[in-house]
C-alpha cells in the first residue's frame, strides 16, 4: 500500500468522538478551573527592590512559601523557607545600600499661565485673550472666533513667553448613535441616551494649529493649508526650546500622510519637518513613534518606509534624514527607554532571531547612528523584563506556549546572565492530564510566508478518536492574535469548549501586523479576507499531520473585530466552516468607529465598503450561525448587528440571535452567552442535543 493511501485509510478508521454533551460532560468541563488551578508555581516574579541592583521576592511553593533574596551585584540568590532568617538577611543587605528614591511626580503643569508668570490665556466669545496676572490688563489676541470654529484649551506657551501655540477647533453636527436600555436597573420604563459616535465618511471636527504673540496687535500666523489637507487629527503641540518654533503632528484623513510640521515664528512660513506618506496606509496607531533629542535637534521617529518598521534619526532642523539606526527583515515593536547622554536606544524586536517564531518578543540596545546592537535577551521564547531603578540590572522573564516561564537576572549594559532565579514548575499540572497548546506553522496561500498558530487539546484527549475543531479569530488587522507565551488557561469558556471534546485553534493570517508592511498592508481596502484562504490552508495541514483534527467539522467563533470575521467565515467560505458563533460584530464597515475603519478601507468610502459588508452579502449565508449583541454596546453600534439581523430574515435564513439586555461590548464572555455558544457548537458540530442525558 502506498503512503498517500495508507495515510487515508488510516484517518477513515479513525472513530469520531461520540457525542460530548451529556449532563456529566458539562460538569466535568464546569469543574475544569478548580482541577488545574493553583498547579503552577514559581510562574510569577514581583521584585521588591532594595535598591541598586538588590532584591527579594516571595515564591509560592509545594510546600508553602519561599523568600528569596538577590544580591544583584555579584548575581547570588539565597533561598529561605524560614521566615525570620529571611528578615534578618534582608534588613543585613539593605544597610548596605541606599535604597531607592520614590519617583517624584512633577507638579502638573499649569498650560494657561506663560513660563514667567506675568500673563493668563482665557477665552471670550470663542477668541483668544490674555490677563496680566498682577495688573489684571486684558490684551484679545485674536478676532476671527465664532461658534462654529472657535479657539479651545489645547495651548502651549512658548518658553520665552513671547508666543503662544494654540488649536482652532472647526465643528460640525456630529453624528449620535440612539441608545434604548430596555430593562433599566432603577426603574420600569426603558431609557434612552445618545452618544457621539463618528463613522467612515461622516464630517468630522477638524482642528488648525495657531501662533499668536502675545502683544496688543502682535503677530498671528496658521499653518500652510497644503500641508493639513483633510486633517483628522493634530497632536504633540511642542515648542522649540529657544522659542524659534512650534512643532506639532498632523495625521491626515485616510491615513495616507503622517506630518511633523514647524510654524516659525520669524517669518511665520510652515513648513513639513518630516513627510511620512503610504500609497496604502501610515499605521499612525499601531506603529508610530517620535522623540525630541535636545529639544527637537535631532528627532528619532519610526517609519514602514523600507518595508519593515523600523527608526530613524533626522536633522530636526532641515528635516533630512541623518541615518537609519534599525534596518532588517525585521520590526521594532516598541521603543522601551532612550538614553540621550549615551545617544542609545532599548527596544524590544520582533522577528531577528533565526528559528525563533517571529512574533516572539526580545530586547535590544542600540547607538542612535546605527552601531553597537547588543541582543539583551537570548533565549527561544518572548521575553519580558523589570529593571532595578538604577537600571543596571534586569529580570528577563521568557517562556512559551509549550514552555512554563524563566526567569534569569542579567546585566543592563549586555545582557550577561548574573544568576538563574527561577524555572516555573508545572508537575502538578501536567500530572492533572493538562496539556500545553502545540505551535504549529504551515505556508500562506501563495507559499511566501510562514503562517502561526496554535492547537489546543482537552485533557481526556484520545489519539485515536476524531475531533471537531473550532478556531478562535480576531483578525483585526491591527494586530496579531496568537498567545506567544505561557498561560496555564486560555480563558473559562473556550477551556469548557475543549473539555466537551473539541480541539480549538488561533492563527494569525495575513493582514495582521508585526510581520512587515507587505503582511499586513494586504488588508488595506480588504478586511473580509481576513487572512481566510491561509487559515484554511493552514488546518487543512495540521490535520495531515494530526488526524484526529476533523475539517469536515470546523467552527470558528470571534467577538468584534472576531465577530465581523466568525459570520464573514459563514458568508464567503461556507463550504469550509459549518458553524459561527459571532458576538457584537462590526458586520458592516460603513457602520463601526471612523478611525479604525478609514485606517484599513480608506477614506472617502467607496463602493468595497459595501462590497465587503456582512449585512449586504446576508444572502450568501451557509452553515450555522449564532449572533449575539449587547443592546448598550458603546463601542461598535448594536445596529451593526440589527442590520445583519434584519438582511438574514429578508433572505429567509436560518440563523440563532441573541441580544443582552443592558449589556455592553463583550457580552460574548458573559456566563450565560458562553454557555448558550458551548451549546451551540456541541449541537451542531457533535450533532447531539446538550445536556439531553
Amino acid at each position: 500500500m502506498n503512503r498517500i493511501l495508507f495515510f487515508t485509510v488510516l484517518c477513515a478508521l479513525l472513530p469520531a468522538v461520540q457525542g460530548q454533551g451529556t449532563k456529566a460532560d458539562y460538569e466535568r468541563a464546569y469543574a475544569l478551573r478548580g482541577v488545574i488551578g493553583g498547579k503552577v508555581f514559581k510562574e510569577r516574579i514581583s521584585p521588591q527592590w532594595l535598591g541598586g541592583p538588590h532584591f527579594w521576592y516571595e515564591n509560592r511553593v509545594r510546600d508553602g512559601r519561599e523568600w528569596v533574596l538577590v544580591d544583584g551585584k555579584v548575581g547570588k540568590r539565597q533561598s529561605f523557607t524560614d521566615k525570620a532568617k529571611f528578615d534578618k538577611a534582608r534588613d543585613a543587605l539593605a544597610k548596605t545600600v541606599e535604597p531607592p528614591k520614590k519617583p517624584v511626580k512633577p507638579p502638573r503643569k499649569d498650560h494657561w499661565k506663560s513660563p514667567d508668570g506675568k500673563w493668563r490665556v482665557f477665552f471670550r466669545d470663542h477668541n483668544v485673550w490674555i490677563r496680566a496676572t498682577e495688573s489684571k490688563e486684558e490684551i484679545q489676541l485674536s478676532r476671527d472666533g465664532k461658534e462654529q470654529d472657535r479657539y479651545e484649551g489645547y495651548l502651549r506657551w512658548s518658553p520665552d513667553s513671547r508666543y503662544i501655540g494654540i488649536v482652532r477647533r472647526k465643528r460640525v453636527d456630529e453624528r449620535r448613535v440612539q441608545y434604548v436600555e430596555s430593562s433599566p436597573k432603577k426603574q420600569l420604563q426603558p431609557k434612552t441616551f445618545t452618544r457621539i459616535y463618528a463613522k467612515p465618511g461622516d464630517l468630522i471636527p477638524t482642528h488648525t494649529v495657531h501662533v499668536f504673540e502675545a502683544v496688543k496687535d502682535g503677530k498671528h500666523f496658521t499653518v500652510d493649508p497644503t500641508l493639513v489637507k483633510d486633517p483628522f487629527d493634530t497632536r504633540e503641540l511642542k515648542w522649540r526650546p529657544d522659542s524659534s518654533g512650534l512643532l506639532f503632528e498632523h495625521i491626515e484623513r485616510g491615513f495616507g500622510a503622517h506630518r511633523v510640521i514647524e510654524i516659525p515664528v520669524a517669518d511665520g512660513q510652515s513648513r513639513a519637518v518630516i513627510d511620512e506618506t503610504a500609497e496604502t496606509f501610515v499605521f499612525v496607531y499601531g506603529n508610530s513613534y517620535r522623540r525630541d533629542i535636545d529639544g527637537g535637534k535631532e528627532i528619532i521617529w519610526r517609519s514602514e518606509r523600507d518595508g519593515w518598521n523600523h527608526l530613524y534619526l533626522y536633522d530636526g532642523v532641515t528635516g533630512k534624514v541623518k541615518n537609519q539606526i534599525t534596518k532588517g527583515k525585521w520590526v521594532v515593536r516598541e521603543v522601551v527607554e532612550v538614553d540621550e547622554e549615551k545617544r542609545q536606544i532599548i527596544f524590544k524586536v520582533g522577528g531577528r532571531e533565526k528559528g525563533q517564531d517571529p512574533y516572539y518578543l526580545h530586547y535590544y540596545r542600540i547607538n542612535f547612528d546605527g552601531s553597537g546592537l547588543v541582543h539583551l535577551t537570548p533565549g527561544d521564547g518572548t521575553h519580558s523584563v523589570q529593571y532595578s531603578a538604577d537600571r543596571s540590572v534586569f529580570i528577563d522573564t521568557w517562556s512559551r506556549v509549550d514552555l512554563p516561564p524563566r526567569h534569569v537576572l542579567r546585566r543592563a549594559s549586555d545582557g550577561k546572565q548574573l544568576c538563574e532565579l527561577e524555572t516555573a514548575d508545572a508537575k502538578d499540572l501536567y500530572a492533572a492530564g493538562w496539556q500545553h497548546a502545540e505551535r504549529f506553522v504551515a505556508k500562506d496561500r501563495n507559499g511566501k510566508f510562514d503562517i502561526h498558530g496554535i492547537i489546543c487539546r482537552p485533557m481526556n484527549f484520545d489519539p485515536k478518536k476524531k475531533y471537531p475543531v473550532v478556531e478562535v479569530i480576531y483578525a483585526g488587522p491591527h494586530g496579531s492574535f496568537v498567545p506567544k507565551g505561557w498561560r496555564s488557561r486560555y480563558g473559562h469558556w473556550r477551556d469548557e469548549l475543549m473539555e466537551l471534546g473539541f480541539i480549538t485553534v488561533q492563527i494569525d493570517g495575513k493582514g495582521t501586523n508585526h510581520r512587515g508592511r507587505e503582511f499586513q498592508h494586504f488588508a488595506y481596502k480588504n478586511i473580509n479576507d481576513a487572512g481566510f484562504p491561509d487559515r484554511i490552508k493552514w488546518m487543512k495541514a495540521a490535520a495531515k499531520k494530526y488526524p484526529q483534527m476533523d475539517i469536515s467539522r470546523v467552527g470558528i467563533y470571534g467577538g468584534s473585530a472576531g465577530g465581523q470575521n466568525a459570520m464573514a467565515a459563514m458568508l464567503w467560505h461556507g463550504e469550509f466552516y459549518k458553524a459561527a458563533a459571532a458576538d457584537c460584530g462590526c458586520h458592516d464597515n460603513r457602520m463601526d468607529k471612523v478611525w479604525w475603519n478609514e485606517q484599513w478601507m480608506d477614506y472617502p468610502v467607496g463602493p468595497h465598503y459595501a462590497e465587503q459588508s456582512n449585512t449586504v452579502n446576508a444572502h450568501r449565508l451557509q452553515g450555522a450561525l449564532l449572533l449575539t449583541v449587547g443592546e448598550l454596546d458603546t463601542n461598535v453600534d448594536p445596529s451593526s448587528t440589527y442590520q445583519v439581523v434584519n438582511a438574514l430574515i429578508k433572505a429567509d435564513k436560518d440563523f440563532e440571535f441573541l441580544m443582552f439586555p443592558g449589556g455592553g461590548h463583550g457580552i460574548g464572555e458573559s456566563r450565560y452567552a458562553a454557555r448558550k455558544r458551548l451549546d451551540f457548537f456541541v449541537r451542531h458540530l457533535h450533532g447531539v442535543e446538550p445536556r439531553a442525558k
